[in-house]
């Protein structure tokens, strides 16, 4: 008996301990499946917050705002047959938000799903997006008191199935300042078009958590919470300042002055590769990346650059076969080709020019040429040799005049007096003796042909654009060596002249300076990156005394400023092709010359002048010397002497003149070069370059600015370069 009621016992234990088990598993299991349902159990996703860009101060640039959405549950509201939350909920909407059209639509939503039933209901509508704190608290109160009016006077009615969901979006403060540095965010604050937002995107975006709910055994709704890991922020290596100056100066140039198709500017820090300020005048508003400018794309513009694409998009999908423009039309549709324009407008916008977009760099690549020569001992410092104005080539068969820009030649000349008169004949004879080995050799030490690797996306790649060795032949080694028929980018230019003016360290550029965790933290610091040495400190102060001196007496006298000792070389490209007289100007500055701490380069793409009148490196000159004060003054840089622009410049004037006067060759056009002193740099008026024979060798014809995807072709061409 006793052993058969300790059966009984043992049975009972075991019977109550697998029920506990089969009942801790089936909440386990309850709580899994309730936790998937995307549904009244309140799971949903918690977003990460995108972390912040800012500037090297500290000065936000890109951030993440939280808002809210106002969602409305139409299961919720239609539930009651009667209509008590359906009426009071839409009698809500319609007091607060009158005469807002998604009230209209709201109501017809909830008509529909009151007729439907069970699972068919919907239990999410998006009545309002991006709603502030402020906003989303005010809403809230209304509700509140509605709902206590409502109690208080026992009306069976009730506001019910609103409520609030929120998210981050992001916020871009000075809307279009550094546009093509920032980028921008996808609505979903999970990827990044251009700029620091796409390159660290995976360190801005973070990790989203989640909030499980599930039902208890007693039927209770509870949740499990997995927090979001917010992103982590970048500092970059902007100046504020400098940045909103640049772009102050790029805009009053197209604005006020004779303004151009396109122009940009780079500063940096010659002695680390960080990248202080980076504009151009193509910009857009971050907080709105898709609105069209209709004065710079109207319509009109938009279906031509729609029917250009349609065109090629047809040829692309179709084995290269072509469809001609009369039949677009039996293909695409005006929306289709409309919306493919705004690509095309999109693309112009958003590109960073100053990295993407290539062009011939005219006189600015002098320096290197010297470098080069320099460094291999092909020529010294005192080397001479003597301009007549061109020099004729032949290759047996054919005959080449290349001429400098002073027609009747610089006379014999050594290489500093080369790189302040800008002679380009000079320049030719010295690669000459360096021979195209190694002169392709120091195009690439100084980074031309190579990407920069700067941290952002988009950079272009010009190793097609410049020529090997066994290719470049003696026409088109002469035309290299004064910055014709190859092609380098802005970054290129700023990287490989930082390297010669700070003793020859070329360092890679870069944007970004840290890296914060969500708390602050720095958890990466980007030290400058010294990739390789370009040429020797003798060199290099060589080409800093040069570069000085081209600013106090030579072609760049534009660019001096009262107080400071400023180095720098003007550069003039006539652009592809050359019967059209377009020109790219351009001028790269640094200073103090004793110890640079800023290098200025801008860019002048086809002023808006005709012809000839383009052709003056001047209106490079002038927006960099503005920048270049205004930047001085913003880091403090103390000035190191009493430079006095206007009385150096009108000196050397005046001493020509009366030397012109005293042998009688003074003319009008001498003259006229003296009222307009400070309007020209390296070209005189009359400086008309009409070379007897094409060179060969050049690069392709393109638009303005040559794509970074062209490939040389043996195109002749009239040769023509100025300072």
């Amino acid at each position: 008996m006793v052993g058969f009621v300790f059966l009984i016992l043992l049975f009972a234990v075991l019977s109550l301990v697998i029920f506990q088990m089969i009942r801790k598993n089936s909440e386990e299991y309850s709580r899994i499946v309730l936790g998937q349902r995307q549904s009244g159990y309140g799971s949903r996703s918690i977003q990460a917050r995108r972390g912040d860009i800012l500037d090297r101060n500290g000065t936000i640039l890109a951030t993440s705002e939280k808002v809210y959405n106002l969602i409305m549950d139409p299961r919720a509201i239609t539930s009651r047959t009667d209509d008590r939350y359906l009426k009071a909920s839409l009698d809500a909407l319609k007091e607060y938000f009158k005469e807002d059209e998604r009230v209209a639509v709201a109501e017809s939503v909830l008509n529909e799903q009151k007729n439907l039933t069970g699972n068919k209901k919907s239990a999410y509508f998006k009545f309002k997006e991006g709603m502030s704190f402020e906003e989303k608290e005010a809403f809230q109160k209304f509700i509140d008191e509605k709902n206590a009016a409502y109690r208080k006077s026992g009306n069976k009615y009730e506001i019910k199935g609103l409520w609030f969901e929120d998210k981050y979006q992001r916020s871009y403060p000075y809307k279009d300042l550094a546009c093509n540095i920032i980028g921008f965010s996808s609505a979903d604050n999970e990827g990044g078009t251009g700029g620091v937002e796409q390159y660290y995107n995976n360190s801005l975006i973070g990790v989203n958590g989640r909030e499980y709910g599930y039902l208890d055994s007693d039927t209770k709704l509870q949740s499990v919470i997995r927090e979001a890991t917010d992103g982590n922020s970048i500092v970059t290596t902007i100046n504020f300042n400098i940045q909103r100056t640049v772009e102050k100066y790029l805009q009053e140039w197209q604005k006020d002055d004779v303004g151009s198709k396109m122009a940009a500017a780079i500063v940096m820090n010659p002695k680390n590769g960080e990248i202080l300020a980076m504009a151009s005048t193509n910009r857009f508003d971050l907080n709105h990346p898709r609105d069209l400018d209709k004065t710079l794309y109207p319509d009109s513009l938009l279906l031509e650059m729609g029917k250009k694409e349609a065109l090629a998009k047809y040829k692309r999908e179709h084995n290269n076969q072509e469809l001609s423009e009369d039949k677009l039309s039996t293909v695409y549709s005006n929306d289709e080709i409309m919306s493919l324009g705004s690509q095309v407008a999109w693309n112009q916008m958003w590109r960073n020019v100053a990295i993407s977009d290539t062009y011939e760099p005219g006189s600015t690549v002098k320096p290197f040429t010297l470098a080069g020569a320099l460094e291999e001992n092909a020529i010294q410092q005192n080397t001479m040799f003597t301009c007549e104005g061109y020099i004729t080539l032949s290759d047996g068969v054919k005959t080449w005049t290349i001429r400098c820009h002073k027609r009747d030649g610089h006379g014999t000349i050594d290489a500093e007096q080369a790189i302040m008169q800008s002679c380009n004949v000079y320049m030719m004879d010295t690669a000459f003796q360096e021979g195209a080995e190694n002169f392709v050799k120091y195009q690439h030490v100084f980074g031309f042909g190579e990407k920069t690797g700067i941290d952002l996306p988009g950079e272009a790649d010009t190793s097609a654009l410049v020529y090997k060795a066994d290719n470049l032949g003696k026409t088109s080694l002469a035309t290299n060596s004064f910055g014709q028929n190859f092609n380098v980018s802005m970054i290129q230019m700023a990287a490989a002249f930082s390297s010669v003016v700070n003793g020859g360290s070329y360092f890679r550029p870069h944007v970004v300076k840290q890296i914060l965790n969500a708390n602050g933290t720095v958890i990466q610091e980007m030290e400058p990156e010294l990739l390789r040495v370009t040429c020797s400190k003798a060199t290099s102060d060589f080409l800093k005394e040069a570069l000085y001196q081209t600013v106090e007496k030579g072609t760049g006298r534009p660019a001096q400023i009262q107080g400071y000792h400023v180095g720098g070389k003007t550069g003039t490209a006539q652009k592809l092709p050359r019967s059209e007289k377009n020109y790219l100007v351009s001028f790269c500055g640094f200073a103090p010359v004793e110890d640079p701490q800023l290098l200025v380069y801008v860019i002048v793409d086809t002023p808006n002048l005709d012809g000839e009148e383009q052709a003056s490196a001047s209106f490079a000159t002038k927006i960099e010397q503005k920048i270049m004060n205004d930047a001085l003054q913003f880091l403090n840089i103390p000035p190191q002497g009493e430079t006095d622009p206007e009385a150096s410049l009108n000196k050397d004037l005046q001493e020509g003149i009366k030397a012109k006067e005293e042998t009688g060759e003074t003319t009008s056009e001498t003259k006229k070069e003296n009222s307009e002193a400070k309007e020209e740099s390296s070209l005189d008026s009359d400086e008309k370059q009409d070379n007897e024979d094409s060179v060969p060798g050049a690069l392709p014809e393109s638009s303005a600015v040559n794509s970074a995807s062209a490939e040389k072709e043996n195109t002749d061409n009239e040769d023509e370069q100025r300072n």
